[in-house]
């Protein structure tokens, strides 16, 4: 392969923007009367120069033989001259309050993701993908070991419960120094983000998640060029990925904490506004992190996926209260308007005390079936769900096998109904709630509102088409934002259809209508779209599988062997199954958004929590058997 050659424009696009909204950032100095905080700010900005130009240059070279063979040090020369460098920057903060957001955001952060940016913009090697230019990095970052032999049954059981119970443990640890009026950007998605709110949690799976997303896309639409069937390139992907997971942290935290998490007054008393911002941002930092290392730690050590574990039990928690907790609705004695918040005992109380024309003057049986917390249709709609997804996960066509060589060994490969299963709709939800996320930063964050295009602040400003949002609300009112946001039950369009007066902000009934359809035609689409993306980066396309079952000596029974041949047969099914299996999961999502579920889980959630569910408990049988006596394998019917 020939060797490339540095992208000038690539180079060149990324050190306009990232110098470029640093001079943004400083331009009422840089550009001010004022001789010493002109001086003050173009220091910083040699400073940010200098610093990218050292990671970039760590990055693409090895230290000296001589420094590292240095016990101890040698192997982790580079990460420490790093925290010498942070430590120079958190020195200068403390001289200087004010800048804490621009030394550790402007220069730490973002000018580290420019870096590595720009040193795969630089890479002349003769790989595959200009990511190798981080190999260097993907090779030192630190990990969870994987085991080196078979982890038996009872420690992985052990592994997988011991994390849970930690999970559940740090959603109730609570943000120290958050004040007590602070916005959730993610509480229409709580529960498929896997965190709580105001906790350390509070980001839950969202950096992993957005991380996967934009790696995802990379791979389907061949900007990096891997193949992740060769062990080396697949490595290098992942661990790519984990390094885009530890930027993608602060990125979601550090807009959240500057306008929305606002630290408590005696803590900016005591610390200043840039230090308490800052102590809330390495607490959401630490929380995330731990997620991901716990969910890293279940894949290698545990049952299952770490994520998919955490958003079902987040799911099996809301749907377990909203169904039968005696709570009333709001604080209070118990009335007709304010029962039990769980639907059955909600159900219980209302058809007992209530009498018959009391249940009619007061709208008793609407309250029961559409208009209460947790109504009758949201109980009909998890149900269906469950039911449902029960059955396409157990619904597949297996596609018979035998052996080239072994007459009589015959086999199946099982293609099932919902062949990506439910991970193109955590990547959908994922990505509506970044859209959320930033449409909502650049509405109203003080600094992002002012950005030429995007802010509603900024000059020629298209923020009203992108998403508005009303005073103190983090859901969109208006904009694509609001019509591709969630259908959230019964209430958000049914009940406004039928009294034909619009909804609470004031749409009128054919934007209510559009609303639900463009949010069924996203979840549809975005679902097939991360589907097809999904099977490509995980090994499951119709290539992929035609070289797995040929390296095991099968074949079709009734064609040639041949990779060739079994790729094309393989064509007529995977490929529609998938596009089936993403409109199905994303089409059966939405539709029980509409109808609500319990506990507010949301459809997407009970969608996957269901589907986790009964894939864990196939994991489990299966790693059970693994442990079995062959004969008592073969008496069980295990394969």
């Amino acid at each position: 392969m020939a060797v490339r050659k540095p992208s000038a424009f690539g180079i060149t696009a990324v050190s306009v923007i990232y110098f470029g909204a640093l001079f943004w950032w400083k331009k009422e100095d840089l550009l001010g009367a004022d001789r010493d905080a002109m001086v003050y700010a173009a220091q910083m900005i040699v400073v940010a120069v200098a610093y990218v130009a050292w990671v970039l240059w760590a990055v693409q070279k090895d230290l000296p033989d001589g420094i590292k063979q240095i016990k101890f040090i040698g192997s982790t020369a580079k990460f420490l001259m790093w925290l010498s460098i942070m430590a120079g920057l958190f020195y200068w903060a403390l001289q200087d309050d004010t800048q804490v957001g621009f030394l550790f955001v402007g220069i730490g952060l973002l000018g580290l993701g420019a870096a590595l940016a720009l040193a795969c913009l630089v890479y002349t090697g003769d790989e595959s993908s200009r990511l190798y230019a981080l190999k260097r990095l993907v090779d030192v970052y630190p990990s969870i070991t994987k085991p080196d032999g078979h982890v038996r049954f009872n420690q992985k059981l052990m592994t997988t419960t011991i994390v849970l119970i930690l999970y559940f443990m740090m959603t109730n640890v609570m943000i120290w120094g958050l004040a007590d009026s602070t916005m959730d950007i993610f509480s229409s998605f709580r529960a498929i983000m896997a965190g709580a709110s105001g906790s350390i949690m509070h980001l839950g799976i969202g950096p992993i998640v957005t991380a996967s997303i934009v790696m995802q896309l990379f791979a389907g639409a061949k900007i990096i060029n891997l193949d992740l069937q060769d062990s080396e390139d697949k490595q290098l992907y992942q661990g790519v990925q984990k390094i885009l997971v530890l930027l993608m942290i602060p990125i979601e935290s550090i807009p959240q904490v500057y306008g929305f998490l606002d630290p408590h007054e005696n803590i900016v008393a005591m610390f200043g506004l840039g230090w308490s911002n800052a102590l809330i941002v390495s607490q959401l930092f630490i929380g995330s992190y731990l997620v991901f290392l716990m969910d890293e730690l279940v894949s290698k050590w545990g049952i299952g996926s770490g994520i998919s574990l955490f958003i079902a039990a987040g799911v099996a928690q809301s749907t377990f209260v909203g169904t039968l907790s005696p709570l009333p609705v709001s604080a209070g004695a118990y009335s007709v308007q304010n029962p039990p918040s769980g639907v059955l005992p909600m159900i219980f109380y209302t058809l007992r005390t209530a009498t018959n024309s009391e249940l009619v003057s007061q709208n008793g049986f609407e309250l029961i079936l559409l208009n209460h917390a947790n109504p009758l249709i949201a109980l009909f709609s998890s149900i269906i769900v469950f039911l449902v997804v029960a059955y396409a996960e157990s619904s597949k066509l297996e596609l018979p096998l035998t052996h080239g060589k072994v007459r009589g060994h015959r086999g199946k490969y099982p293609i099932r109904l919902v062949y990506a299963s439910n991970i193109p709709v955590i990547l959908m939800a994922a990505l509506l709630a970044n859209l959320n996320m930033f449409t909502l930063l650049f509405w109203s964050h003080p600094v992002l509102s002012t950005v030429p295009l995007l802010g509603a602040n900024g000059a020629w400003s298209i923020a009203p088409w992108l998403g508005s949002y009303e005073v103190g609300s983090t859901v969109a009112s208006d904009g694509f934002a609001w019509y591709a946001s969630m259908v959230s039950g019964v209430q958000s369009w049914l009940l406004p259809l039928l009294d034909q007066r619009g909804d609470g902000f004031g749409h009128e009934l054919w934007q209510i209508m559009l609303h639900v359809f463009t949010y069924v035609f996203v979840m549809t689409l975005g679902s097939m779209v991360f589907a097809k993306f999904w099977i490509e980066t995980t090994n499951m396309s119709a290539k992929d599988v035609a070289k797995q079952i040929e390296r095991t000596g099968m074949q079709i029974p009734g064609f040639r062997k041949n990779p060739v041949v079994l790729e094309r047969i393989l064509e007529r099914y995977i490929p529609p199954v998938t596009l089936f299996s993403g409109a199905f999961v994303g089409l059966l999502a939405a539709g029980a958004d509409l109808l609500g579920t319990v506990g507010n889980a949301t459809g997407t959630g009970l969608l996957l929590a269901v589907g986790i569910i009964l894939r864990t408990y196939e994991q489990i049988q299966k790693e059970q058997a693994m442990e079995m006596h062959p004969f008592m394998r073969e008496f069980f019917g295990a394969e």
